[in-house]
């Protein structure tokens, strides 16, 4: 299946949540249809119109918004009063202001560690979940990030690695965290533009023939907040959302997973719907991680079609 055509929302705005933070939202599709929320990755990038494209307009009511720090929220690439707990108190807090009952999740990559840590917490709101590329913020998932891909991509690791001094290459997640973290746009930005071409160049089954990234806000939002997520263990309990998955395992749930997703290798998808009886998990033999690459595509849109008989509206 492909994308829905491109459409337009019928609302945004934006959301003060506290803190000095203020969200984007948006709403589109059909007013009066089940709610399906799309939780975007990262943590850090934030939304984009493509997105809405994996629901049928005349039967969802599509809601997109942008965390803490990304896309349209502001400030940009803020790690201010930004941890997990503030993300799902906001989705909270959107979910009120919408005026929504129950919703559908929709995530991948962080984005379903951010949907089942909210649906863990309030599973009474959740209709259903529909993920892609798991992550469940372990220290094995979060060590492959930061070395293990470069079994894969050895050029990439290499040119990742090497943008630090000798002396910091046995540390690199603090070492990038603390250039990241400094207001000076020189020190900032290269290591922002190494961390997210690091990541993009493994994203893909077949990579991009540009692998390179822009120096915008965007950048910089994706690899500060990424790196200070991954430094403070997603700021959540050690196998939190393995431990708290009978809140929400008696709701239906589909993964869809690349066969050679290097950022967040199938094993966690597996681990997830082993535990979960309600979890059907679809791998894509000939995919990555990327939520666009083909097979990934078509797999995410039928899954969301497929979830309008089961979910309980």
């Amino acid at each position: 299946m492909e994308l829905f055509a491109p459409f337009e929302s019928h609302a945004s705005g934006m959301l003060a949540v506290g803190d000095g933070h203020s969200l984007y939202w948006e709403v589109s599709g059909n007013p009066d249809g089940p709610v399906a929320v799309f939780v975007h990755g990262g943590p850090g990038a934030g939304t984009a119109p493509t997105y809405r494209r994996f629901f049928d307009p005349s039967f969802w009511r599509i809601v997109l918004f942008d965390q803490r720090g990304s896309g349209r929220s502001r400030p940009v690439a803020s790690v201010e009063a930004n941890t997990t707990p503030h993300l799902v108190a906001d989705m909270e807090a959107l979910r009120h202001h919408l005026g929504v009952d129950r919703w559908l999740l929709f995530g991948g990559s962080w984005g379903s560690t951010l949907a089942l840590a909210y649906g863990e917490t309030y599973p009474e709101r959740c209709t259903g979940f529909v993920m892609r590329g798991v992550f469940l913020f372990r220290p094995e998932e979060v060590e492959w990030f930061m070395t293990g891909m470069g079994h894969f991509f050895p050029e990439a690791r290499r040119q990742f690695i090497t943008f630090l001094p000798e002396d910091e290459r046995d540390r690199p997640l603090r070492s990038y965290l603390e250039r990241l973290n400094h207001p000076d746009p020189l020190v900032h930005m290269p290591a922002a533009r190494q961390w997210c071409t690091y990541e993009e160049a493994c994203a893909r089954l077949l990579p991009r023939d540009e692998n390179g990234t822009g120096d915008g806000p965007s950048t910089l939002a994706l690899a500060r907040i990424e790196a200070h997520y991954m430094a403070h263990d997603g700021f959540m309990r050690p196998n939190q959302l393995l431990d708290d998955l009978y809140r929400v395992r008696h709701l239906p749930a589909t993964i869809i997973q690349g066969r050679y997703d290097m950022v967040c290798p199938p094993i966690s998808a597996d681990d997830l719907a082993r535990a979960w009886r309600n979890c059907e998990l679809r791998i894509i033999p000939d995919a990555g991680h990327s939520a666009m690459e083909p097979g990934i595509r078509a797999g995410l849109v039928d899954a969301v079609e497929r979830m309008k008989v089961k979910i309980r509206r």
